[in-house]
């Protein structure tokens, strides 16, 4: 028996202390924590996401360029709608009960018992009405966001757009929810974790009318969010939206860089589209729109993407590669009788009148295709076979950036295209080309690919005398610093001494009033260089392009220009980029004139 009276004595110290817990429990509930005080007058607990505020952009003078606008979104839990009015709901959002019932089918499809976004963006006046009758529809509340504005409504490939993600960004990032927004382009994408913050929590306590009564526990176990870092960009705004302007009505782009440092002053691409319109309620239907221009493609980044011929641009490399070669020198000449003859059948280069021989810098200077035809005959030649000569020639080519991406900052681009010696074995048999098989090389042509942001590179690079910091649109990160590899010089395989040859005809391409194409281009006090270029096109006509930087020592500036179908160099590319040089360096325009001409220039197309 004393062993059955052990047992009770145990069962009923168990129950004790469970009830005495309970007590205890009862007692914090009812006396010490006077929160479920609330919920015991019918207040309930909702569980709001602190979506941080964006980081704001400048330009490099640190002009406000990108900032955001307060917005809000209509949020339904499908679990907690149990009475829907849905007149009452329709004439406040302005949609028929059709359309309601649509959205709402969409959110209980989603989770009946998570939060999603009922309709996106209302307007300020719509957020008003909603919260004067949010006691009548339980289960919706307005959540808080920001859009962004775009000041000046320029720089739409440069800046990027943000946008709604997509499943598969939701299922591979855990940080991203349906619903959120996340950088699609430019700027907004290739620094989306720098400018999108950190999301927090906030715990608010709502009544039975569905009206906020205020933070739970005033706030103590609420996670603060974290605004996003402000970033200072490269881009000079003033010099962005000049350029827009010069390249109205026309196709092609425009990258000016400072040599110096490698920073993208501007990148334009035309045609362009306002950086607004990707903003707001309208912007799948902008979208649309815009992706459906397949004539003119305002979507497409020409600056990055577009790929074309560096035509005579690139009779530069050929030079410096000849003379590192020291297959030429500076007193170098070749005959020209309006072309080089080659190969067996006696086919002819063709090149314009002028007077005969020059020199490299005059050939520079007159853009001679017979003398680049000559250079690059000798330097394929200098080696025992077509290979080894290809082969080194091929390496100076990309040690000026080409045929890479850069490795800029940039989400988009093409590499470019230097072809390889396989490329042509290939077409014509292992072994079995020479020179003369892709002579058209010399002068810019056959299948060498490149992109105007490239191009502009190059004349940072001949400007630096030999090297180029890799293109970046960023200048400066709050609390934070930009990637190092921004900071490393990238060096050529010619030696800085050479350059100074192809400088001085890159001066007379500019002043040489006899010899030069690029006289537009002359500036009373600003030492200009350049090359100006017509690469071919199969579609139509000819591509016009230039290449340049100025002042000619201590250069500030570094410029590519490509005005598709704009026929020779000279035409458009040349007085495009002299007056982007001239806003630069001096702030104004004097040559009203000429700005004037580019500004009403129309191409047809």
């Amino acid at each position: 028996m004393k062993k059955y009276e052990n047992r009770t004595y145990i069962i009923g110290g168990f129950f004790g202390l469970v009830i005495l817990i309970f007590i205890i429990r009862l007692f914090s509930i009812q006396v010490i924590d006077d929160s479920f005080k609330t919920s015991s007058e019918n207040n309930v607990i909702r569980k709001q996401t602190d979506y941080p505020r964006r980081g704001l952009i400048f330009d490099r003078n640190k002009e406000l360029i990108v900032y955001n606008e307060a917005a809000y979104d209509l949020m339904i839990t499908p679990k907690q709608a149990t009475f829907l009015d849905t007149a009452l709901i329709c004439s406040l959002l302005e949609i028929d009960p059709l359309n309601l019932m649509k959205r709402i089918e969409k959110a209980r499809s989603y989770s009946m018992y998570k939060a999603s976004v009922l309709m996106k963006q209302i307007s300020v006046e719509t957020y008003t009405k909603l919260q004067e009758n949010m006691f009548l529809m339980p289960g919706f509340f307005v959540q808080t966001r920001t859009l962004r504005k775009y000041p000046y409504s320029t720089a739409s490939h440069l800046l990027g757009y943000v946008g709604e993600v997509n499943q598969r960004i939701v299922k591979s990032n855990p940080y991203y929810k349906e619903g959120d927004y996340i950088g699609v382009s430019g700027i907004e994408k290739a620094y989306e974790d720098k400018l999108r913050g950190q999301k927090g929590v906030k715990l608010l306590l709502k009544d039975v009318h569905n009206n906020i009564q205020g933070s739970f526990s005033n706030g103590k176990f609420d996670i603060k969010s974290k605004p996003g870092q402000n970033i200072q960009s490269s881009i000079d705004i003033f010099l962005q939206n000049y350029g827009e302007k010069l390249m109205k009505n026309k196709r092609g782009s425009i990258v000016a860089l400072e040599p110096s440092s490698g920073e993208i002053l501007c990148l334009i691409s035309s045609p362009n589209y306002n950086p607004n319109e990707l903003v707001g309620r309208k912007r799948s239907d902008n979208y649309i729109k815009l992706n459906n221009d397949t004539n003119n493609k305002p979507l497409f980044n020409r600056a990055s993407l577009a790929q074309y011929p560096p035509g005579s641009t690139f009779k530069l490399i050929n030079a410096l590669i000849g003379l590192q070669e020291k297959v030429i020198s500076s007193r170098t000449k070749f005959n020209c009788n309006q072309g080089f003859i080659y190969g067996e059948e006696k086919r002819k280069m063709k090149c314009h009148a002028h007077r005969s021989p020059l020199n490299l810098i005059e050939s520079i200077s007159n853009s001679c295709n017979s003398y680049f035809c000559n250079v690059y005959k000798e330097i394929i030649e200098k080696y025992p076979t077509t290979y080894q000569g290809y082969k080194v020639w091929r390496s100076y080519v990309t040690s000026f950036g080409l045929g890479n991406w850069l490795n800029n900052d940039l989400p988009t681009g093409q590499k470019g295209f230097v072809p390889s010696y396989d490329f042509y074995d290939k077409i014509y048999g292992k072994n079995r080309w020479k020179y003369s098989t892709n002579l058209s090389l010399s002068i810019g042509q056959d299948a060498l690919l490149t992109t105007p942001i490239q191009m502009a590179n190059i004349a940072a690079c001949i400007a630096n005398r030999g090297y180029y910091y890799t293109p970046h649109t960023v200048k400066n990160i709050k609390n934070d610093k930009i990637d190092d590899r921004f900071s490393i010089p990238n060096y050529t395989l010619i030696d800085s001494s050479l350059f100074e040859i192809v400088i001085k005809g890159m001066l007379k391409v500019v002043e040489d009033e006899e010899l030069g194409t690029s006289n537009l281009a002359k500036m009373k006090d600003i030492k200009v260089c350049g090359k100006t270029g017509t690469a071919q096109n199969p579609h139509g006509e000819d591509h016009s392009i230039f290449i340049g930087f100025a002042p000619m020592n201590n250069p500030k500036i570094a410029i590519a220009v490509y005005v598709e179908n704009g026929g020779w160099g000279s035409t458009w590319a040349v007085p495009i980029a002299s007056l982007m040089i001239e806003k630069y360096l001096k702030g104004s325009i004097k040559r009203n004139i000429l700005e004037k001409e580019m500004f009403h220039g129309v191409i047809d197309y």
